[in-house]
């Protein structure tokens, strides 16, 4: 039976009226024709509608136990972030071409080295007087290897194909690209759910094939709507202030990668909260599963979709990166190595995560 009360609960409280508001607003928004004033008046909106993300994500994780929470809610940004890269491309420019590489370069930057420094931070801070964090070396491990594979295929090997000049792949080749993406993602999922999922559960947790009880009650369905909502309303509202981030961007000079960085940025603030909750809270695995299931979703996702809609784009799809951003891609997967490989970690490693993400801004900021 449904628990109508529970129910009704929800959906009346702050975390159940924000997506509503969110969603209200950028309709108005929609049907106003898109006024500035509006357009910033609306700014609270999508930061509490943001807020009311972390909060169903967490009770999704909760119902369904671990790693599906963290799946669900990667998955279901990774999707609407597709959508909101597609709607700024199909209206073409020059900048629009590369567009798709800053945005999901930004998110693999943004997860690898933002939310797993911070997470890293928070676990040992409150890991008492060791100030050592632990979690699973074998999952970390696993997502590790997926997504620097992944950076390779998809966004440093088109600097280097040889085919056609420039950060651009032949059809065949995006192609390949696209499919051996696509299946390294499934392949992750099968393995992060079902034949070793315990590799992936925080340390300590005993029982890895027991599905929460919880998960049986309708409440779940509420907060899966209501998670749906507060990512349309966030990203919807996100699209219609871009214009005002470029505009931004512009007037203050600065190269137009900033507005891949700021769109990655507004996309992932909801993972990153609840993967810095998680880690406050002690679930260091959890937290990680977030950064890196969110980079290797982006990753693995975005570019087949982009690949296979890219007749209809008005931009072209340029992938490849650039020398500079290659070598702090490889520097991070040197760091990341040395940082999962021992299961445990001090504030040090997170510190020297957020380094690398300090330096990447700087550099795309002044290149």
């Amino acid at each position: 039976m449904i628990d109508t009360t529970r129910t009704s609960r929800a959906l009346l409280s702050w975390a159940g009226i924000a997506p509503l508001a969110a969603v209200a607003g950028l309709v108005l928004l929609l049907a106003t024709g898109q006024p500035t004033w509006l357009v910033v008046a609306t700014i609270p909106l999508m930061i509490v509608a943001v807020l009311a993300a972390v909060e169903h994500a967490e009770a999704i994780g909760h119902r369904l136990g671990e790693p599906f929470g963290s799946i669900l809610l990667a998955l279901s940004v990774t999707l609407i972030e597709v959508g909101l890269i597609v709607s700024i491309m199909s209206g073409g420019g020059g900048d629009a071409n590369t567009l798709a590489r800053d945005t999901v370069f930004a998110a693999v930057m943004i997860c690898s080295n933002g939310i797993v420094g911070l997470s890293l931070i928070v676990g040992a801070l409150g890991a008492g007087e060791e100030g050592i964090t632990e979690f699973n070396a074998e999952g970390c491990r696993a997502e590790l290897a997926t997504l620097v594979t992944l950076v390779a295929l998809c966004l440093v090997l088109p600097s280097y194909t040889q085919t056609v000049p420039g950060p651009e792949l032949t059809s065949f080749q995006l192609g390949f690209v696209s499919v051996a993406a696509l299946g390294l993602w499934v392949l992750f999922v099968v393995t992060q759910t079902y034949r070793h999922r315990a590799f992936f559960l925080d340390v300590g947790t005993q029982d890895v094939h027991e599905l929460h009880p919880s998960s049986r009650n309708p409440s779940l369905v509420v907060s899966i709507g209501l998670l749906v909502l507060s990512l349309v309303g966030v990203i919807g509202l996100a699209k219609v202030q871009s214009k005002l981030i470029e505009q931004g961007v512009e007037a203050a000079g600065l190269p137009h990668g900033v507005v891949g960085v700021t769109i990655a940025m507004i996309v992932l603030l909801p993972e990153a909260v609840t993967a810095v909750r998680a880690a406050r809270r002690g679930a260091q695995q959890t937290s990680l599963n977030l950064a890196y299931g969110s980079a290797i979703a982006t990753t693995g996702l975005t570019i087949p979709v982009l690949a296979i809609l890219s007749p209809w784009l008005a931009a072209s799809l340029y992938l490849g990166l650039e020398p500079r951003f290659v070598v702090l891609f490889a520097l991070t997967v040197v760091v990341s190595i040395l940082t999962v490989t021992p299961g445990r970690a001090t504030r040090l490693q997170g510190g020297v995560h957020l380094a690398i993400l300090m330096a990447w801004l700087a550099v795309v900021v002044s290149p």
